[in-house]
């Protein structure tokens, strides 16, 4: 019998330090839920103007300021219908210094050799009603856009990149019109350029 009054006193005694757990650990879930939505928000950018993502961050050791623009296609490509193309800027401390094109899809080998012997595929590129080939440094999942190219893809209405992919050429179709201009001038020192 005192085993009995033991054993229900120690349930009590349980369940009372229990509840402040349960208090404690249904906040801490709520911040948690909190914290991975504005982390989630943060990822989604913030709009630069039309159809264009800006992306801010900055190095932790060097303290530089990154931004990234970001313009996905308008169409997904033959062999996924999940992924959309995208082209992205990247910009540091207000200066250029990189540009790239993601099809999501497996790219064709590289099809030529670029001035320094490094590999590259040729692709055709349209800003508005002009048309020229550029050949792009090869990763293997993306392209290395020029510096020329960056700048007619935010002077322009209408862009299209014909690159190769293993099912033979395919067709990416972005809208950049809309880009706050201002915004990429003060972030990367671009302006546009006509063809």
């Amino acid at each position: 019998m005192c085993q009995g009054r033991t054993l229900r006193t120690g349930l009590l005694f349980s369940k009372s330090r229990r509840q402040p757990f349960l208090v404690k650990s249904a906040f801490a879930s709520c911040l948690l839920l909190l914290a991975s939505a504005a982390s989630l928000w943060a990822q989604n950018g913030a709009s630069a103007g039309g159809n264009w993502k800006e992306y801010d961050s900055e190095d932790k050791m060097t303290a530089a300021r990154r931004v990234k623009f970001e313009l996905v296609a308008d169409n997904t490509l033959l062999d996924t219908r999940t992924f959309h193309p995208r082209v992205e800027l990247l910009c540091e401390n207000g200066g250029y210094k990189a540009s790239s094109f993601t099809p999501g899809v497996r790219l064709a080998p590289p099809n030529r050799p670029g001035f320094w012997g490094q590999p590259q595929m040729e692709v055709l590129v349209r800003a508005d009603k002009s048309h020229s080939n550029h050949g792009w440094n090869w990763n293997g999942d993306f392209l290395a856009m020029d510096k020329g190219t960056a700048r007619e893809l935010i002077g322009a209405d209408v862009f299209k990149i014909e690159f190769l992919g293993y099912g033979g050429p395919q067709i990416a179709e972005f809208s950049p019109a809309g880009l706050d201009r201002a915004r990429v001038s003060k972030a990367c020192g671009l302006s546009p350029k006509k063809p």
